[in-house]
């Protein structure tokens, strides 16, 4: 059985959605038959390499918050991440494009390391004062995720290496009707949005196994095509 996930490096809810499903997988008796792929999302595809900000800046812009409002959208994420046993930094952390790592992410998948890269990358973008958005860091997760330096450091140069991948995954969303992240497709039978708790997962899988048809789950807390990260 398959799952494919998309998802955004700057989509909080994609970082905890990843660690709920994880969950629900690990208590799945067929867990070891179950793929995962990871799809490329971009929340903010139009923004350019070196446009680079603060979160808490981009988030008091876009939306017009204050401050204070801010932090309180940053420390809501921050303890569901925190329930998950994740590190979570609400204040520091940089906002850019996602393009890169997207498309070393599509090398990754070729070296069958790609969830050991994603993994690192959302520890370092929202647990560690790492810039997902610097390539010496991303040339550094990559190693650490066991690929190979040059080969890396080639794709990181050359931005059509694996640019065809992430806007075929991102077309393929269009298609499916995500327009918001986490999006999780079992079998290609049905979806589920937003970062459900470890438990709908788990059910989830049970009922895509027994190929039985399903009603789709309420929306969870996710991160639309705008880069809204709202809480409901």
């Amino acid at each position: 059985m398959r799952v494919e996930i998309w998802s955004d490096i700057a989509c909080p809810w994609c970082y905890v959605g990843k660690a709920r499903f994880e969950k629900g997988l690990a208590g799945f008796a067929h867990r070891d038959d179950v793929e995962v792929v990871h799809r490329s999302f971009e929340l903010d595809p139009g923004r350019a390499k070196d446009d680079i900000e603060l979160v808490t800046d981009m988030l008091a812009r876009k939306y017009g918050r204050t401050p204070d409002e801010v932090r309180s959208m940053e420390a809501n994420v921050a303890a569901n991440a925190q329930a998950e046993g994740l590190g979570y930094l609400a204040e520091g952390r940089d906002h850019g494009s996602t393009f890169d790592i997207h498309r070393l992410l599509h090398l990754a998948k070729a070296r069958g390391r790609q969830d050991e890269l994603l993994t690192l990358a959302y520890r370092a973008n929202f647990a560690e004062e790492r810039s997902v958005f610097d390539d010496a860091v991303l040339l550094d997760l990559a190693v650490e995720a066991g690929l190979d330096a040059e080969e890396a450091r080639a794709v990181l140069a050359d931005p059509k290496a694996y640019a065809d991948e992430v806007r075929a995954d991102e077309q393929e969303a269009a298609e499916l009707g995500a327009n918001a992240v986490p999006f999780f497709v079992f079998d290609r039978r049905y979806g589920i949005s937003g970062g459900q708790p470890a438990e709908v997962f788990a059910q989830a899988l049970e009922q895509a196994w027994k190929d039985r048809p399903v009603t789709a789950a309420a929306d969870a807390a996710a991160c639309d095509a705008d880069g809204a990260c709202e809480v409901p």
